[in-house]
């Protein structure tokens, strides 16, 4: 059997890189941990603990799989919004460019001291 030959003239496509930069990390944490809301609870019961306890123990995780949750999310929204500042050219603190943008420049009238 021999290689597949790409169409004449056009070079192959170099195989796709992981993306170690993050990708969609957040997903996957949130995904893992409510697999472990499940799970934990399971093997609670399993080995012998209360209905009661276990179910406690499947809110607790919930609960602190929603906040993590928003907290990365969060976070995902502020490194954007870093990336996105960093490509935008700064503007000063009103968003005003020139010479009378800053605090000390010239102003136009007289130079008469104030007693």
């Amino acid at each position: 059997m021999s290689a597949p030959r790409s169409a004449p003239g056009r070079r192959p496509s170099p195989p796709a890189a992981p993306d170690t930069a993050g990708g969609d990390t957040a997903s996957d944490v949130v995904r893992w941990a409510a697999f472990s809301c499940v799970l934990v609870p399971v093997v609670l019961l399993w080995y012998g603990t209360s209905l009661a306890g276990a179910i406690g123990t499947a809110l607790g995780l919930a609960a602190v799989t929603g906040v993590c949750r928003v907290l990365l999310r969060q976070s995902e929204r502020g490194a954007a919004r870093m990336r996105a500042e960093e490509r935008v050219p700064h503007r000063g603190r009103h968003h005003r460019t020139g010479t009378g943008a800053h605090r000390g420049g010239r102003h136009p009238g007289g130079t008469t001291p104030v007693n």
